[in-house]
């Protein structure tokens, strides 16, 4: 088994080492200067965005989740365990250095999370409850290469609803029992595996919306938790926040690391553990922005970055903050979530690690059902058998409470390397569609400077195939005022958007 654990290891390094890393960065930087730095020069609209009505029906019913919700479905799988063990992992790995890097990967990042998300809205398909679409749906619409958005599809439904879901099950279980000191009580983890399987069926067979609905209610709540947890440890050490910032930076570009060969290793486990949490690039988060409902794909887009930045600038940097000013001294420092989890109780004493383990549970499960939803979209797109997606959610069930009771390291190893794969899956087929994303936004932006709210036709790019929904049949010619046009063309905008 070690063997096999190895050889997966270091076929997974190699791909993200030689590969996946080099294309995420270049395509970056590529994307940000290309759409004029949009992760930065449209913050505004980011969160004017997600706030923004959602078009209806004629019977006044959402036509889908809103931009919000689909927000917080991304959220829900970005913002996991990973946010906590990962960033724990690398800061042990790479020092404090590596906190620089996951910051710049996120900003970075944030440009290619807009191209591709605003690629699985204008490509989207509707269906039964509202919206569904992602990477697996411009490959076959946009490149016309169904073959491709099979195999992406494949990858993701092993990689996010079966493995990562297991995962996160695996470390619900095992930080309960190490909080509780009850390791060795066998019956513990087939408790917790049946509590969460049944919690998981509650809502995977609620459909979408109660997804939703759920991930709505848990990341907001998760998030502000965390950040009251960081702040007071913050609070108890304020003296060593000087130093923890300089650190940071020095640490990432300082002589010392150069002179010792080692600031290649500090950017690697930056960047790479910063797109192992917020997915930027990966393919994961466009399943959940193509879900909104939104008169244009651009907004989708942007309230997706945001989420990127939601993901590493907050909560990652609120567990780089816990234990930078906790622990000075990194020297033989534990890795994953026991750093993070050694840093809260020696700032806050014993409670925080019963805080703790119920926010982990808070960010696990919501991951497990924002993964189960990337797999649902999947799964429909390569069949609409009503067997299939039944016999899908109970697979997800089962692996949820076998997670909770297995070893996971053989499982993290496998589905990085999956992961690596399908990120570069997902990143040849943006690059190539990457001109159309760039005439979205040109579109966008010239709505805006004439005052108006934006609304997409498919006549406004006339000669792009493939598009199913955004139907042409009327359009808003003139400048308008924002407040009017909410109000007055709110009902033709939505007749605009329900497309098909």
């Amino acid at each position: 088994m070690d063997a096999i654990d190895d050889s997966l290891l270091f076929l997974g390094d190699g791909l993200w080492t030689w590969l996946v890393l080099p294309i995420v960065v270049l395509l970056g930087v590529y994307f940000t200067v290309r759409s004029g730095v949009v992760q930065f020069r449209l913050i505004p609209e980011m969160f004017r965005t997600l706030t923004d009505r959602t078009p209806r029906t004629d019977d006044g019913k959402p036509q889908s989740v809103s931009a919000f919700q689909a927000f917080t479905i991304s959220a829900a799988s970005r913002v996991g365990v990973g946010n906590i063990a990962g960033v724990g992992t690398a800061i042990a790995l790479g020092g404090p250095g590596a906190v620089f890097w996951m910051w710049l990967m996120a900003f970075i990042g944030g440009a290619t999370s807009f191209i591709e998300s605003s690629l699985a809205q204008l490509y989207k398909s509707k269906d039964a409850d509202g919206f569904r679409g992602g990477p697996a749906y411009y490959m076959q619409r946009g490149l016309g290469a169904r073959w491709m958005g099979i195999l992406f599809a494949i990858i993701l439904i092993v990689c996010f609803p079966f493995a990562f879901s297991s995962l996160q099950a695996n470390t619900i279980s095992a930080t309960v029992s190490a909080t509780f000191d009850a390791a060795d009580v066998a019956w513990l983890p087939w408790t917790i595996g049946a509590v969460l399987a049944v919690l998981t069926g509650l809502v995977v067979f609620g459909g979408v919306r109660r997804i939703a609905s759920v991930t709505q209610a848990l990341v907001p709540a998760m998030a502000l938790a965390y950040l009251l947890l960081g702040l007071a440890v913050v609070a108890t050490h304020i003296d060593q926040l000087p130093r923890v910032i300089a650190e940071i930076f020095t640490a990432a570009w300082g002589p010392n690391e150069v002179l010792a060969a080692s600031l290649g290793y500090i950017i690697l486990t930056g960047v790479r553990r910063g797109m192992f949490s917020n997915e930027a690039g990966l393919g994961s988060a466009p399943n959940a922005g193509a879900s909104a409902a939104v008169t244009h794909p651009v907004k989708q887009g942007l309230v997706q970055t945001l989420g990127v930045y939601f993901d590493t600038f907050l909560v990652c940097s609120i567990t780089a903050f816990i234990i930078l000013v906790s622990v000075p001294d990194l020297a033989g420092a534990e890795r994953g979530i026991g750093l993070t989890q050694g840093a809260l109780v020696d700032s806050l004493g014993a409670w925080s690690s019963i805080a703790l383990s119920v926010i982990i549970f808070l960010l696990a499960f919501s991951s497990i059902i924002g993964n189960y939803y990337y797999g649902q979209s999947n799964i429909e797109f390569i069949t609409m058998r009503r067997g299939v997606l039944v016999g899908y959610r109970m697979l997800v069930i089962v692996a949820v409470l076998i997670g909770s009771v297995v070893g996971a390291d053989l499982v993290w190893t496998f589905a990085d390397g999956v992961m690596g794969l399908m990120a570069l899956t997902n990143l040849v087929a943006i690059a190539l569609l990457s001109g159309i994303a760039f005439r979205l936004l040109k579109d966008y932006t010239a709505q805006r400077r004439e005052g108006r709210d934006p609304v997409f036709t498919r006549d406004r790019l006339p000669d792009v195939k493939g598009i199913e929904l955004w139907q042409d049949e009327l359009s808003v010619t003139g400048p308008i005022d924002l407040t009017t046009s909410r109000r007055q063309s709110a009902k033709h905008r939505d007749r605009l958007h329900e497309g098909a």
